[in-house]
């Protein structure tokens, strides 16, 4: 028997604003040319399948379908044309484009339904993948941490690595310490600014931040941030300032943080569809910059083994990210766990 005529279980959204639904019977089609199938290990939640599950991105036009987008698993599989990688590699998952064939998404059968993918979903035991969204599992990497290599990890780190050119006795701030957060905190500290400030209203998180090497903290429940801001930058404002957050507030908030003539900020977040962001003129003209980040301006196949060397180094202590370890059937648990800010990043256990 093919794997392809086997079936799999995995998180489906039906309807959003209704939790996922675990199905046990999603037939594995056969693959396409370009596609990988994986067998499972572990898999991270992002806000970004909260947003999705909560119907906080819009009209969602691919119902029913699976979601996930970072993870870690077993090639049982290759389909025509894949050269990437071989049947018994492990590999990370992640929703940024690296080196391979695109090769789309794909269409699962449930029941009699048609469950669409995308070309990488992580919340099933098996997963059909696109080449281009796999990257072989770097020596010395734990499954586990693996996951953050994903998504959380190289959007923070890259970032600081890819995006921001620091100058000698810069300062940043970072707001919003989840698992983007908290990369770019690690990533802040590799690069040796001369202040880094966290903001976060968990004080959980802000000393943890400090462990970090965060110089400043400032819980902005609390303190007025903008009035901090000025106090610790001696009234010039940061350098730099990156919001992982998710509102539009939080992105205002990181933009009026800067100084004037040079000062950029970068959002990594995506707040709910329909919010706008709200920028006075003048603080553009008097010289801040304002950017989004895709991905931290990543290259998975370049960056990955970096970060695993830094990793492998102490230099990016990633263990404090995973709190909790769910399994598929905990899955609408992590996402309210998430949403209600009791973990950094959920952590999927499948048990293949």
């Amino acid at each position: 028997m093919t794997q392809a005529k086997k079936t799999m279980r995995g998180a489906v959204l039906w309807k959003t604003g209704s939790p996922l639904v675990i199905e046990d019977e999603i037939e594995i089609p056969e693959l396409k040319a370009g596609q990988v199938l994986v067998k499972m290990a572990y898999s991270g939640v992002c806000r970004s399948q909260l947003m999705e599950v909560r119907g906080l991105r819009g009209v969602d036009q691919f119902l029913p379908h699976l979601t996930g987008h970072e993870g870690c698993g077993e090639i049982v599989e290759i389909g025509n044309s894949v050269t990437k990688v071989s049947v018994g590699d492990w590999v990370i998952l992640g929703w940024i484009k690296s080196k391979g064939l695109d090769a789309g998404g794909t269409k699962y059968n449930c029941n009699g339904y048609e469950i669409n993918s995308g070309a990488v979903t992580t919340f099933s035991t098996y997963s059909v993948v696109s080449e281009n969204r796999v990257v072989a599992l770097p020596d010395g990497i734990p499954q586990d941490i693996a996951v953050l290599f994903g998504c959380a990890l190289p959007t923070g780190s890259g970032i600081i690595f890819n995006e921001i050119q620091p100058k000698k006795n810069s300062s940043i701030a970072i707001i919003g310490l989840g698992g983007i957060g908290l990369s770019a905190l690690m990533a802040a500290q590799v690069k040796k600014f001369d202040k880094v400030i966290a903001i976060d209203i968990s004080p959980a998180k802000l000393k943890i931040a400090e462990k970090f090497g965060a110089t400043h903290i400032i819980n902005s429940s609390n303190d007025n941030v903008y009035e901090k801001i000025l106090e610790i930058t001696d009234g010039a404002g940061v350098d730099f300032s990156v919001e992982a957050a998710g509102s539009s507030k939080t992105i205002e908030m990181a933009f009026q943080i800067l100084r004037k003539n040079g000062g950029e900020c970068v959002f990594a977040s995506h707040p709910a569809e329909g919010d706008v962001i709200e920028i006075r003129p003048h603080e553009l003209i008097s010289g801040k910059s304002i950017k989004g980040s895709w991905g931290g301006a990543s290259k998975p196949d370049i960056d990955i083994p970096k970060l695993a060397n830094l990793y492998k180094e102490g230099m990016l202590p990633l263990e404090v990210l995973i709190t909790k370890i769910y399994s598929l059937d905990e899955i609408n648990s992590a996402l309210e766990d998430l949403e209600n800010f009791k973990v950094f990043r959920p952590i999927i256990k499948f048990n293949n």
